[in-house]
């Protein structure tokens, strides 16, 4: 059973493993992270970790029962009570509701950490991330902006959390 774990600095490993074994996959359905980001991972690793530290952010992987990183799941841009979420999930882990579920996961998570808002916005393209968004109780919030998005169009989605 797969384990949503705030990020670490002994997951950098896996990440990038993680990220080089599925970089075409990505890249079907997203802007390409690009080579600088393979060449500078350590550096930027670092920084997440740094932003998570100050409080801005709060990352988080999918490990499988090996360790492996299946999936990374985030809060960017922590901010009066409302963060941005962002999600990836292994090829071979895609299509069996796991992405859907870690978000449901992710947004119970969110609610811990006193955040009431979520938001979301995917490319028009990437049917499988707007139904992951849809499923996990997002509703549509409008027209992203397409450089949230590498110039690309498509819909902001949101999700407000109840505090129980």
């Amino acid at each position: 059973m797969p384990t949503l774990e705030r990020l670490r600095a002994d997951h950098s490993p896996a990440v990038l493993a993680f990220e080089v074994e599925n970089r075409a996959y990505f890249a079907a359905s997203v802007s390409d992270r690009g080579d600088a980001f393979f060449d500078q991972f350590n550096e930027d690793f670092d920084r997440l970790l740094a932003e998570q530290r100050e409080g801005t952010c709060a990352f988080y992987v999918l490990v499988d029962d090996d360790s492996a990183v299946i999936g990374r799941f985030n809060l960017y841009d922590l901010d009066r009570g409302a963060a941005t979420v962002g999600y990836r999930l292994a090829q071979h882990a895609a299509g069996r509701g796991v992405a859907t579920a870690t978000v449901r996961n992710l947004c119970a998570v969110a609610s811990g950490l006193g955040l009431r808002t979520l938001v979301a916005a995917t490319s028009d393209h990437n049917v499988a991330s707007r139904k992951v968004l849809i499923n996990a109780g997002f509703v549509l919030d409008g027209p992203a902006d397409p450089s949230e998005l590498g110039g690309e169009h498509g819909s902001r989605f949101r999700r407000d959390l109840i505090r129980q």
